[in-house]
């Protein structure tokens, strides 16, 4: 008897298993020594709760907006590049478990399935994310396929100009598809599971760049494009530029330091996140958690503030709440679920986290997520 899946943890060690070590290592891991990547977890340790009794629980909600849109619980599935090589076609196969769980999901620039598949493959709007190329006549486009596509929130990335340096996959010599190496060969030869899925689909690729930007006609014309694009000159002068072209609900992502907080609120922006990418930029960066609340109280209800970062549980998300998220993003958690079993995978996640919040959240006394706040953390 297979042994029930009961907290992310146990859908990682599946994933672990199931998906080829160079997009498993991709997924779960940092910059240069991870500590931020530790971090961003472990940080949620010392944040104890008030537990309360004697009140009434019935009729609970974790009903709320995010950015006011309506969402079935305050957790959005945050954009990660090469979802699709977690499992195949992992972008549709997560947008439709978000879908069915009533929340948002954010697609990548880098992502292996396209908007327009995604789009073709769902019934609801979904957010997209995008990273500035220098090739602004393609960052263009690609937000005019964005809003083709009716995507109803733009999360401009404004953490990566330059790619921070990970280990892992300069050891595994990460690519997509996979590189032949004799090593990685063992290793796929050992993810049958993976590798039937996989050749049973023909979403391989970057498929939000190939076929769309000036000269990549191959797989090393993209790699070499990609690897030349993110622009270091990117300035607040940028975010009014596409915030115009865009001309929706803008979200900001990659904000770490109340300055950057005022300045983002400032921009006229809807939102802003909380993030350090998951650690994978700046090693030795605060982690997100520690953030939230100098940057909740520099920019007060001037603009609304987002989390992401070593969420793992729902109980995570009621501590980045009560400290003044209006909601958070779940990376590495659903990725996680979908190496493990696809949407099934995902869905799974999502179950697990919203039966973690509902929970406790009653412990600590409150039935409507509306009403977190600071007083249910408890002090010592």
């Amino acid at each position: 008897m297979a042994r029930p899946i009961t907290s992310i943890a146990d859908l990682r060690a599946i994933a672990k298993r199931r998906v080829p070590r160079m997009f498993y290592d991709y997924c779960d891991s940092g910059a240069w020594t991870e500590s931020t990547y530790r971090e961003n977890e472990s940080d949620f340790v010392p944040i104890k709760l008030r537990q309360r009794v004697a009140v009434d629980l019935r009729n609970r909600t974790l009903e709320t907006t995010m950015i006011g849109e309506k969402v079935s619980m305050p957790v959005a599935i945050a954009p990660t590049g090469l979802t699709g090589m977690q499992h195949a076609d992992g972008e549709i196969l997560a947008a439709r478990a978000a879908e069915k769980a009533g929340i948002p999901f954010t697609l990548s620039t880098m992502s292996i399935c396209s908007i327009e598949d995604v789009a073709e493959n769902t019934s609801k709007p979904f957010w997209f994310q995008l990273y500035v190329m220098k090739d602004r006549d393609f960052v263009s486009r690609l937000i005019q396929r964005a809003k083709a596509a009716k995507c109803s929130a733009l999360v401009l990335t404004l953490d990566l100009q330059i790619l921070g340096q990970r280990h892992k996959d300069i050891i595994n010599g990460l690519s997509t598809p996979p590189r032949m190496t004799i090593p990685n060969i063992i290793n796929l030869a050992t993810k049958p599971r993976w590798c039937f899925n996989m050749l049973r689909t023909n979403r391989r690729t970057f498929r939000n760049i190939a076929g769309h930007a000036k000269g990549v006609t191959d797989l090393r014309s993209l790699s070499s494009w990609t690897a030349e694009q993110f622009d270091p000159a990117l300035s607040w002068d940028d975010v009014k530029w596409i915030k115009d072209q865009w001309g929706g609900k803008l979200i900001l992502k990659g904000i770490l330091d109340p300055e950057d907080a005022q300045k983002a609120a400032a921009s006229g922006a809807d939102a802003l996140i909380v993030s350090n990418h998951g650690g994978r930029q700046l090693d030795g960066a605060v982690s997100s958690i520690s953030a939230l609340p100098a940057i909740v109280d520099a920019v007060g209800d001037r603009i609304e503030v987002l989390m992401d970062g070593g969420i793992r549980s729902g109980q995570d998300v009621l501590k980045a709440v009560a400290l003044g998220a209006k909601g958070v993003f779940i990376g590495r958690s659903f990725l996680y679920g979908l190496g493990a079993g696809g949407e099934a995978g995902v869905t799974t996640c999502l179950d697990i986290i919203r039966k973690e919040l509902d929970i406790t959240m009653a412990f600590c006394g409150l039935r409507d997520i509306k009403d977190v706040d600071g007083r249910i953390i408890a002090r010592r």
